[in-house]
């Protein structure tokens, strides 16, 4: 059983994940975290050391939502093939999907902190790393169940593969325009077709 502590942290963390993701680290005030959570800035540093660590916390939290699901919606299917256009099929649903908690936690976060958070950057390079990682793994699995062509260069595909999605997803929520995502799943889907499956 969670103690109040871990239960306060926990109402903490959701409440002002949101917000973090919607303002970004500048734009969020200490005030803005009081008034949403309510509880004292004393009651909130009681459980974060400080503002900064409130936002990895958020920033994590945020990621793990879409991770948890990428993972979930993918591990129902088997083929490695059938994995890359299930990760396409999420994709097209992401805007909705992302909405209730601020948008795409990836692209606002790592805009806002690029000039402004050099330490909360590097925790969204290093999301945008393992997110690369897992597309490639996809591919080297799809290589080694012949589904894949062998001379594909995975690391180079799962580079393409993630640099499309997160770009649809910045013109998507910049133009409010499903448009760009749908397109850019179906041309990834595309390259798939043409340019992996053997």
């Amino acid at each position: 059983m969670a103690t109040k502590a871990e239960l306060t942290s926990e109402h903490i963390i959701k409440t002002v994940a949101p917000i973090f993701n919607k303002h970004g680290y500048s734009g969020t005030s200490m005030s803005d975290l009081t008034k949403a959570t309510g509880l004292t800035k004393g009651a909130i540093y009681g459980n974060f050391t400080n503002k900064e660590e409130l936002a990895f916390v958020a920033f994590k939290y945020n990621v793990d939502r879409v991770v948890n699901q990428i993972s979930q919606e993918l591990s129902a299917i088997e083929s490695p093939l059938n994995q890359l256009y299930g990760l396409t099929n999420f994709y097209r649903r992401y805007r909705a999907y992302t909405i209730e908690f601020g948008g795409c936690p990836i692209v606002n976060i790592g805009v806002d902190a690029n000039h402004d958070n050099p330490a909360l950057l590097a925790r969204v390079q290093e999301v945008i790393s393992k997110l690369q990682y897992l597309i490639t793994k996809m591919i080297v699995k799809g290589q080694e169940a012949g589904e894949i062509k062998k001379d594909a260069d995975a690391q180079k595909y799962g580079r393409l593969i993630y640099t499309i999605i997160e770009g649809a997803v910045f013109m998507t929520v910049t133009m409010n325009n499903d448009t760009y995502l749908n397109e850019m799943m179906n041309h990834i889907d595309a390259v798939i077709k043409a340019e992996l499956v053997v």
